[in-house]
């Protein structure tokens, strides 16, 4: 139940942070999804952080591209599961690069196929021309993927050992 309640405050706060200012794409998104896929209980780890960002978004707007968002958040959320089996920093590293890429060909696609504000000819060069000028944002999402997931995995990970101290010092009493 301890992991229940201290994974949904960290990533409710995480997700309550995409509301402060920050840099273009650089957000906690992937982290958050990562995170409740390693961290949360099976039951909850594509729930508690699926309503996380739900929840921001009602204060940040809803656009064209929400269901292409969502979509890859859900996938993020599954490679999660995979790496808490293999929560070693390589794989967390990997698994948080794989998930900026799968979020940038997934909403971009979606951006070129529903405009979402942009207006790309549905060729393959409006395709291309798409991705191509998303590349800039896609720094940040990298960026802002990496800084999350460490220190979401590095609050879980140090209240985990809180925890496990406070623990010890009561059973000794």
């Amino acid at each position: 139940m301890r992991n229940i309640l201290i994974g949904t405050t960290l990533i409710l706060a995480a997700a309550l942070s995409r509301l402060l200012p920050h840099p273009d794409n650089f957000t906690p998104i992937m982290a958050i999804a990562l995170a409740g896929g390693v961290y949360l209980d099976k039951r909850f780890a594509l729930v508690v952080p699926l309503t996380a960002l739900i929840l921001s978004d009602i204060f940040i707007g809803f656009h064209n591209t929400i269901f292409f968002v969502y979509g890859s958040f859900v996938l993020i959320g599954f490679i999660g599961l995979w790496l808490k089996a293999h929560k070693k920093p390589l794989p967390v590293i990997g698994s948080a690069l794989l998930s900026s890429t799968l979020f940038f060909i997934i909403t971009n696609f979606g951006v070129w196929l529903t405009g979402g504000g942009w207006f790309y000819p549905k060729t393959w060069q409006g395709l291309i021309e798409c991705y191509t000028l998303a590349i800039p944002f896609f720094r940040n999402t990298i960026a802002g993927d990496l800084v999350y997931t460490g220190v979401l995995f590095g609050l879980f990970e140090l209240s985990k050992y809180a925890l496990r101290l406070t623990e010890k010092k009561t059973a000794q009493i």
